[in-house]
């Protein structure tokens, strides 16, 4: 009787100390969803889980890394998630979802001026492709059939191979490139996927704080708050 009382109060007691502990949430850096200002770590996704967090009052730090790092992290290591984390078919069981941050068109876009000329994504096909490692839209190529794939680490890396003329095309936000089109020389070729953005957390992720998190999310967007942090990046998801 004893032994099990001992054994009621440890799972009480280990039950306590996982819900103290802290979540930590993982990002990469791609203006304007997630970047670094000096020491600070900002942007459109990054304030709406400041306020998701400060709202269901939980604990929390942000780290910034490589993604293929910060997307490993989040599959495998306890009270973890990533984000702004693409929620497709092949996703959906391998974390616990919370979103949208945003939903977004994924497009394929060149360098201006560049003699690429794609009018879908057949013809997009016969182009060197640049990605980034364990992005989804590595996968969404692959699974499209794309034979020419140039793989970085990270959303800048590929960028500058673009500018640089080292690959054809890339993947990006169409809400971010909106914005981006007025600071680099790129074009539109054509579209390549559309899914909704969000957090994704490791798969034995509480219930309750998942709940929590979520219903500060619907909050957000409900009032308006998700918008007014778009409109102040220069983004226009309603467009």
């Amino acid at each position: 009787m004893k032994r099990l009382m001992l054994l009621a109060l440890l799972g009480v007691t280990i039950t306590s100390q996982a819900y103290a502990a802290t979540v930590t949430l993982t990002t990469e850096e791609y203006a304007p969803f997630n970047y670094r200002d000096g020491k600070a770590i900002k942007g459109t996704s990054v304030e709406q889980v400041e306020k998701i967090m400060a709202a269901a009052g939980i604990d929390y730090t942000i780290e910034m890394l490589p993604w293929a790092r910060a997307y490993s992290l989040a599959q495998t290591t306890p009270m973890t998630c990533v984000f702004t984390t693409a929620h497709n078919t092949k996703r959906d069981p391998m974390f616990r979802w919370v979103e949208p941050l945003l939903v977004d068109n994924n497009i394929l876009i060149k360098k201006s001026g560049s003699s690429v000329s794609a009018s879908n994504l057949e013809e997009a096909k016969n182009y060197t492709i640049g990605t980034q490692r364990e992005d989804y839209t590595e996968t969404v190529l692959k699974e499209k059939g794309f034979p020419k794939l140039d793989v970085a680490t990270d959303f800048n890396a590929t960028l500058r191979k673009l500018l640089n003329g080292r690959v054809d095309m890339m993947p990006i936000s169409e809400i971010y490139f909106a914005k981006l089109k007025a600071e680099q020389p790129i074009e539109k070729v054509t579209t390549l996927s559309s899914q909704p953005m969000g957090i994704a957390c490791e798969k034995g992720f509480p219930s309750d704080l998942l709940t929590k998190m979520q219903a500060a999310l619907d909050r957000l967007i409900a009032d308006g708050t998700q918008e007014a942090i778009f409109m102040k990046y220069g983004l226009r998801p309603s467009d």
